[in-house]
């Protein structure tokens, strides 16, 4: 069974950091397109990064326009966690964050599929 636990929110003010963590069980992190997405008050869930490992080894991510610059995900195969470190954080980016993984190694089908239960993520300007 997939189970996606998030941990690492919290509030900073405007130009801080923090560093959430998905902890994946029920599967390797390495063999599924993973991710991270928001949800503000009052909007839709968005997509923020995603991250996808080929049968070679490399691996490729997609960043929201939003966040690109200031977001990195990145993973921890041997802990099964997936990370994303946070800087200069705005108050825009007050959010719930949720983590998901796909049914499949490629993005394209069967993402996302799973989802963990979030973190609040609170900036103050």
């Amino acid at each position: 069974q997939v189970q996606l636990v998030e941990s690492g929110g919290g509030s900073v003010q405007a130009g801080g950091s923090l560093r959430l963590s998905c902890a994946a069980s029920g599967y390797s992190i390495s063999t599924r397109c993973m991710g991270w997405f928001r949800q503000a008050p009052g909007k839709e869930r968005e997509a923020v990064v995603r991250i996808y490992s080929s049968y070679t080894g490399g691996t490729s991510t997609n960043y929201a326009d939003s966040v690109q610059g200031r977001f990195t995900i990145s993973q921890d195969i041997q802990k099964n966690t997936l990370y994303l470190q946070m800087n200069s954080l705005t108050p825009e980016d007050t959010a719930m964050y949720y983590c998901a993984a796909g049914a499949f190694r490629g993005c394209s089908v069967g993402y996302p599929n799973y989802w963990g239960q979030g973190t609040q993520v609170a900036v103050s300007s």
